[in-house]
């Protein structure tokens, strides 16, 4: 019972410390080159760079939950008064990210199965771009590699949180300053909206929800705000504490990663994530065509990253929350159906005979 209690080692509390340091620190050089998204994305670079050097980083269960509900609360103070007139521009776009999941898959898995030997377990299971607990669940049941596919998984999360903030720098993508807010949550205030949001993650937790803290958080926080609740904006410390965290935390899943076992699956993981950042470009910009929304908005919101990731380069890019929250739930009820459907045809294909 008192291994219960027992209080993290200095060990461990030395790597939390040293992980959130390393973070700080690659976020305030990128927001010294004046980066978009500096604080995300330079923490999240420079923890993976510690880590493949085999420097001690963590990040456990625990401090992760406060991440996710700190990202919540963060996009629910974020979500644009005006964000239900959009509504009407959603179906063109959930529309197009059907297509794009599709496309993904087929391609990506086909190139890796193709290109780079991998077994279709393996290729099809590193395909799928998103929901990375479940296909780590169906991985450790024996379908394909599960370090290939994690590797691969991985890259592509850390990609995407980079590629766009440099896209934002480099290519006509729009970003915004986030609105200059003039009121903030005091402490009662960010306690209480705290309390709500941690029942309401839990709730979707125990609901089997995809991503359940995060969305639960965001849920009661977007819920409070269009109730009347509170108008203040969240405070900018805060803010900049949430995305050193977020940027950990995407670095910290490097760890336990050889530098072999990197580069053997590296090379596929990067051709696989820039054919998918392709796809993504290119559904985004015939979109655009027919929605009236800013780019970088659409993209982020059709981009298959974590929701964690791409819900704060959305806060830090100044793009309405509550879009890109919504597409990327429907993008993970999605895989939920199709990921037992490929595994499936995959082991009937495996059972077949060769040609």
């Amino acid at each position: 019972m008192a291994s219960m209690f027992s209080l993290p080692s200095p060990r461990m509390l030395f790597a939390v410390f040293l992980t959130i340091a390393i973070s700080a620190a690659g976020g305030g050089a990128a927001s010294a080159l004046g980066l978009p998204a500096a604080w995300l994305m330079g923490g999240a670079l420079a923890v993976t760079v510690a880590a493949m050097l085999g420097v001690p980083v963590s990040m456990p269960d625990g401090l992760r939950n406060v991440v996710f509900v700190l990202i919540g609360m963060s996009m629910g103070a974020s979500v644009a008064p005006d964000s239900l007139t959009l509504l009407a521009s959603w179906p063109i776009s959930l529309a197009a990210l059907a297509l794009e999941l599709v496309i993904i898959v087929a391609i990506t898995g086909w190139m890796l199965t193709k290109v780079f030997k991998l077994d279709p377990g393996t290729a099809y299971l590193s395909s799928f771009p998103g929901h990375l607990s479940f296909v780590m669940g169906i991985a450790a049941t024996g379908v394909g590699n599960a370090r290939q596919i994690v590797i691969i998984q991985v890259i592509r999360i850390l990609m995407l949180t980079i590629a766009v903030p440099v896209g934002a720098v480099f290519l006509p993508i729009e970003h915004f300053d986030p609105p200059v807010a003039t009121a903030f949550l005091n402490p009662l205030q960010l306690a209480l909206l705290a309390v709500g949001c941690v029942v309401t993650g839990l709730l979707f937790i125990r609901l089997k929800v995809p991503a359940g803290m995060v969305l639960g958080a965001m849920a009661a926080a977007t819920a409070a705000k269009l109730g009347g609740f509170y108008t203040e904006a969240m405070p900018g410390p805060l803010v900049i504490i949430t995305f050193i965290l977020t940027g950990a935390m995407i670095g910290s899943r490097f760890v336990g990663i050889t530098r072999s076992e990197f580069v053997a699956a590296a090379k596929g993981g990067l051709i696989a994530t820039g054919m998918t950042v392709g796809i993504v470009t290119l559904v985004t910009l015939g979109v655009s065509q027919l929605v009236d929304m800013p780019f970088g908005q659409l993209w982020l919101g059709l981009s298959p990253g974590a929701l964690e990731g791409m819900g704060a380069l959305g806060i830090a890019l100044g793009y309405d929350t509550a879009f890109i929250a919504a597409h990327h739930v429907v993008r993970l009820l999605m895989l939920s159906f199709a990921i037992p459907v490929v595994v499936w045809w995959v082991k009937r294909r495996e059972r077949l005979p060769p040609p």
